[in-house]
């Protein structure tokens, strides 16, 4: 079978190029990919600033949703034409990628295969981060950064699932409309006026259990003044700077943690034993309708480019996706 994907020719430049598709290995699964999620990792990649690991593909993409075309030889639970989406290792731009069986989800019947493809890097992201870093538990206040995002969006609506109350910041009066449909109960402009006075009028200053920080830079010492005594602070990403300054006082007096992660640095056991753990906690949360991913835009693969354009751009709410069908 043939395949057709997206090479990095330069920073600015991509190109389809076919080649042959690759094989399930033995604990593999081969997935005829209908849709390719977008993220803010493909971008860096892109740019030289993601270094693609050894056993990575180095073909962009970390999510898939598609059906089963072939299963290796050690698979069980999983059969050819079988609705999945998955997190692959790389190599999601194309239209077939192999993924580890235990990095793979049954797609339920109510959602669409665009739906699904929007799932597995923010279902994995939120869970490892917010719920097993960060502790969430239900009756706590959990700050949201960027609920507009592919990640903040999904994560607003599993913790609020979950019986937690659910704050957030995103850009601009119209994603934050869209954040408080989703279940938020206040959500701050980020670009309008002072994030912290806000949310100190708004009386959830020092009241805050869990962070979860895509942004970084700026941020960070605002987030030490909102979380609660005993607050968990998870940081994800770093668009706003991998630097800052913080009072450590706040620490001690507070008793914070402060900590983060990337879903590479899980390890292949890391993320499998995180989708066991979806597959039973949140699966059934999905299946309900409690959960139900945004799909922004869907772009043709061969305008990847214009995809990640949009990304870096901002304007976006949900997930942007790649067809990748033809």
């Amino acid at each position: 079978m043939q395949r057709h994907f997206i090479d990095i020719q330069a920073p600015e430049v991509l190109a389809l190029k076919q080649d042959e598709a690759p094989e399930p290995g033995p604990e593999q699964i081969l997935i005829a990919v209908d849709f390719a999620g977008v993220n803010r990792a493909d971008v860096l990649q892109r740019l030289g600033l993601y270094p693609v690991p050894p056993d990575a593909s180095p073909i962009m993409g970390l999510e898939v949703a598609g059906t089963v075309a072939g299963v290796g030889s050690e698979v069980e639970g999983f059969a050819v034409g079988q609705r999945v989406c998955a997190l692959v290792q790389g190599g999601g731009y194309a239209n077939f990628a192999v993924a580890r069986a235990d990095h793979v989800l049954q797609v339920p019947d109510n959602l669409s295969q665009e739906q699904a493809a929007a799932l597995p890097e923010a279902l994995l992201t939120v869970w490892h981060n917010v719920f097993k870093l960060g502790g969430l538990t239900a009756g706590e206040t959990v700050l949201i950064h960027g609920g507009g995002s592919g990640i903040g969006s999904v994560g607003v609506e599993m913790a609020k699932a979950r019986g937690a109350r659910v704050i957030s910041t995103a850009g601009g009066p119209e994603k934050c409309q869209r954040v408080l449909e989703l279940g938020a109960e206040f959500v701050v402009d980020y670009r309008s006026g002072n994030m912290l006075e806000t949310m100190q009028t708004a009386g959830y200053a020092g009241n805050i259990d869990v962070i979860l920080d895509i942004a970084g830079g700026d941020f960070m010492p605002i987030n030490f003044e909102l979380a609660a005594p005993d607050g968990r602070i998870v940081c994800i990403g770093v668009m706003r700077g991998s630097k800052t300054e913080i009072d450590l006082f706040h620490v001690l007096m507070k008793r914070l943690i402060l900590t983060g992660s990337t879903l590479r640095g899980m390890g292949p056991k890391g993320r499998a034993q995180g989708f066991e753990e979806i597959r039973r906690e949140i699966m059934p949360l999905v299946t309900a309708g409690n959960i139900s991913p945004i799909v922004h835009e869907i772009f043709p693969l061969a305008d990847a480019m214009a995809a990640h354009n949009l990304m870096q751009s901002g304007m976006h709410v949900g997930k942007i996706l790649l067809d990748c069908r033809h």
